[in-house]
Order: structure tokens, then C-alpha cells, then sequence
């Protein structure tokens, strides 16, 4: 297995079944365009299979194994927002992550990600997320420092056993009684954009209390029970207040990605669990603010 490097992880491959010769045969099939890079790559010993062993010219092909290799990262414009850093331990690092900086590279967004900006700052390559925020959400976001505590800190979060707090800016009904709780089924399918309430039995819970009112505005504490894709937007436009800025609820607006004039006003406030390791009870809070014509 590779190392990170430059901040990024190795890619890893499936080889799927098929008749190549060498698994040199197969990656050319598959990256034609890479052929030269895949050459170098192969004679600078830049591409191992599970052991760690490189792969030769000669290496015969087997099916239902797995190779590993760098790709090269793409040209990415900056993201023009800086990440702050709240807490700083031998195992965890929690920073306040801005508005339209992914988490984690994915899609077009590799290089310009918290997680790879941080792992080349910080000069800390084994650095990994706990959880994630959506590219869109700003606030605390929590990464692990070594390998050796990734597991006891990422469960926290995948047995719900982290309280987590957001803010959001969205419209305002009179009609609307708070504070509430929004139960649905959500299901959000690949390649779609939007997540959909569907009929069936819920699988999404959140309380919502209202914080203040500015005109057709107003500012709400979320704090929710579950955590699925995009729960907190369709809960808040169901209920006919959708989160300002927020270009895919209740339809879907053609936002460029380089587009920061209107972010979605969606905060991360605050994340509380008992650490698994000195048992202290943690709470680490955003020092972002939301920011509304209406709202200041």
C-alpha cells in the first residue's frame, strides 16, 4: 500500500474480469489518454498491488485484485475562504471549515478539499475525517491525527452518540409552530441531485426552534437526530421555509462552482461527545457567523 503523498491517497483499483495479458494491458485500456504518465509511473515503481509489491511490464494479469497508484490531481482554482483551527490534540484536529470547500476530495474538488488542504499545511499525512459536511455547510468539522484513534472517534459518530447543532438562516411562516419536530423518509439517489421525502417508514428526525425573526426571515437551531444527505435542506423546505441561498431546495438553480455570492446559510455550530479515550465530555462551537440582508 502508498503512502500519502502531496496530501492525497493512493488510488485503488478493482481489477475486474477479463482477458488482459499483464495489468499494464488493462490500465492502458482503461486511462488511454494517461498512457505516457502510466509508463512513467510503472518504471518509477508508482504502481503495487495489496503487498505492496510494484507492478512490472511483465506482471500477468489476475482478476478480483487490487492495484494501487497516484493519479495525477487536477489544476483546481482556489477556493478563496481559509480554514480556522479550534482544537488541536495528539488525536484530534477540529476546525471551523468555510462555506464551498468540500470536506474530502471528491468529484471536482480534490486538491481544494479541508482534507488535503490541511494534510500539505499542517504537514500532517495521516490526518482523516471523522465525519463530513456537505461542500456547502460551513462550521466544526472534526479530523482524526493518527490512525491508531480513527476507529473509536468515527464510530462515535456512526452510533449517534455525538450531539451536533447547526444554524440555519431560512424564510419565515406565522403559521409555522416552533419549536417542532420533522419526521420523514428521505432517500437520495446517485446521480441525482436532489433527496426526495418519500412515503414509508421515517428514517430522518429533526427539532427545529426559532431563534429570532427579521422580516421574511429567520434564524433556527437545528439539531438533528439521524444524518441523512441534504436532511436538514428538505426538512426546512418542506415545511415551505427553505434555507436562503440554498440552490437545490425547493427546485434546482445553475449555481458555477466559482459562483461565492450567495452561500448557503447553513452552519455547523456545535458537536459534544464524551471522548472515548480521556471519557471528558467535549464541546467545540463555530466562531462563524450567518450573514443575511436581513440578518446581522
Amino acid at each position: 500500500m502508498l503512502p500519502v503523498r502531496d496530501g492525497l491517497n493512493p488510488t485503488r483499483l478493482r481489477l475486474p474480469q477479463g482477458d488482459w495479458a499483464t495489468v499494464v494491458d488493462y490500465l492502458l485500456a482503461r486511462f488511454p489518454d494517461d498512457a505516457v504518465r502510466l509508463h512513467e509511473k510503472i518504471a518509477e515503481r508508482e504502481v503495487v498491488d495489496e503487498s505492496g509489491t510494484p507492478i512490472t511490464t511483465e506482471t500477468p494479469y489476475a482478476a478480483v485484485r487490487f492495484v494501487y497508484l497516484y493519479r495525477d490531481p487536477p489544476v483546481e482554482p482556489r477556493v478563496p475562504f481559509e480554514i480556522d483551527i479550534l482544537h488541536r490534540d495528539d488525536n484530534l484536529l477540529v476546525v471551523d471549515k468555510p462555506h464551498f470547500l468540500a470536506s474530502t476530495p471528491r468529484g471536482g474538488f480534490i486538491v481544494e478539499s479541508a482534507l488535503v488542504r490541511l494534510r500539505r499545511d499542517l504537514d500532517l499525512p495521516e490526518l482523516s475525517p471523522a465525519h463530513r459536511l456537505d461542500r456547502l455547510t460551513a462550521g466544526v468539522l472534526v479530523f482524526t491525527m493518527r490512525p491508531a484513534v480513527r476507529r473509536a472517534y468515527q464510530m462515535l459518530f456512526a452510533e449517534r452518540s455525538v450531539r451536533k447543532t447547526y444554524e440555519a438562516v431560512a424564510g419565515f411562516d406565522p403559521a409555522l409552530q416552533f419549536p417542532r419536530t420533522v419526521r420523514s423518509r428521505i432517500i437520495k439517489e446517485r446521480s441525482v441531485l436532489q433527496a426526495q421525502e418519500v412515503p414509508g417508514e421515517p428514517n430522518a428526525e429533526t427539532r427545529i426552534a426559532l431563534v429570532e425573526r427579521v422580516g421574511d426571515n429567520a434564524r433556527y437551531a437545528l439539531e438533528p437526530k439521524t444524518g441523512k444527505t441534504h436532511q436538514l435542506r428538505v426538512h426546512l423546505s418542506s415545511l415551505g421555509i427553505p434555507i436562503v441561498g440554498d440552490s437545490l431546495y425547493p427546485t434546482v438553480r445553475d449555481v458555477a462552482p466559482d459562483d461565492y455570492s450567495q452561500p448557503l446559510r447553513l452552519l455547523a455550530r456545535s458537536i459534544e461527545f464524551d471522548d472515548p479515550f480521556s471519557g471528558l465530555h467535549r464541546r467545540f462551537e463555530s466562531r462563524r457567523i450567518l450573514h443575511s440582508p436581513l440578518l446581522s
